[in-house]
């Protein structure tokens, strides 16, 4: 089922914040497993995230990244995983040309009607605003205009947004953009801030009311998975519990059982007993898995 103003978040359950069901970055990354176009094992993954006790991904797939509504909503339907959905533009070099040739007002006016009156032509609506990103080095301009165009969205419809950083950077640069638009930090996710361990940038971040997305489990070849459980169990420590997410950004067929890669249900087979591992309890699972997105979602 598609969770959105239409239905409620009531059954939002167990949920992962930063998901994609039918990206496509293979044309400007001339790579075809960024394509993510097997459906079948991808359903076969879901299944699997399904019976481990995932109920809801947010799928933060955008206008320009590959999103498809009728195959997520086909996708969700066979594998009975609740999902929603996410409006917005990602970043460079993956924008449209619309974004160039369109105001920050235009920008904002697409994302508002998504979210207002639903997504291709359909009734299904966007509940989050991303996953919309800034580059490794700096924000440029384009991608100011779309954080810009987002406050607007936000202040309008008060739906969330959930962020990309480049291997964890600039967070701090992107909350001062929202801060200057009047955003309430409250609803702001900065994601794959777990690709750069940093407890004083985490605490600098927090100290702005924003959510910190550990969107990244399982992609080791960045950080040690037992770094990330480290790092969360010091937020908890420090009394940061409600503002932590999870995911895995499963973005390619290589993440996914049947290409060899981890999967979906890898979350809870490996992270969770890790997390458990490093004095986490089950209720410390149950806040952040689903207290903390249905505060952020359907609060």
């Amino acid at each position: 089922m598609i969770l959105d103003n239409n239905t409620g978040f009531k059954d939002i359950g167990y949920t992962l914040i930063h998901e994609h069901l039918t990206i496509d970055l293979s044309r400007l990354k001339e790579d075809d497993d960024a394509k993510l176009d097997d459906v079948d094992s991808l359903i076969e993954d879901l299944k699997e995230l399904k019976k481990s006790g995932i109920d809801t991904i947010v799928d933060v797939t955008n206008i320009g990244m590959g999103r498809d509504i009728e195959r997520i909503k086909y996708i969700s339907d066979i594998s009975n995983m609740n999902v929603i959905l996410s409006t917005g533009f990602y970043k460079e070099p993956f924008l449209p040309e619309i974004v160039y040739k369109s105001s920050v007002k235009e920008l904002a006016d697409i994302f508002i009607d998504e979210i207002i009156n639903g997504i291709d032509g359909t009734n299904y609506k966007a509940s989050v605003i991303g996953e919309i990103g800034t580059s490794k080095e700096e924000i440029k301009e384009v991608e100011r205009k779309i954080f810009e165009a987002a406050a607007i969205a936000h202040n309008e419809t008060g739906v969330p947004i959930i962020t990309h950083t480049t291997l964890g950077l600039l967070g701090l640069e992107q909350i001062k953009i929202f801060k200057n638009m009047k955003v309430n930090l409250e609803k702001v996710v900065i994601g794959h801030i777990d690709l750069n361990i940093d407890m004083d940038y985490y605490l600098t971040l927090l100290d702005n009311g924003c959510y910190l997305a550990f969107d990244t489990i399982g992609k080791t070849n960045y950080q040690p998975d037992e770094l990330r459980a480290i790092s969360i169990k010091k937020l908890i420590d420090k009394g940061f519990i409600n503002k932590i997410l999870l995911s895995l950004d499963i973005s390619r067929k290589s993440y996914l059982k049947n290409y060899g890669g981890f999967g979906h249900s890898y979350i809870v087979e490996k992270f969770i007993p890790l997390l458990k591992n490093n004095g986490l309890t089950e209720e410390d699972i149950k806040t952040i898995l689903y207290r903390n997105p249905l505060d952020l979602i359907g609060g």
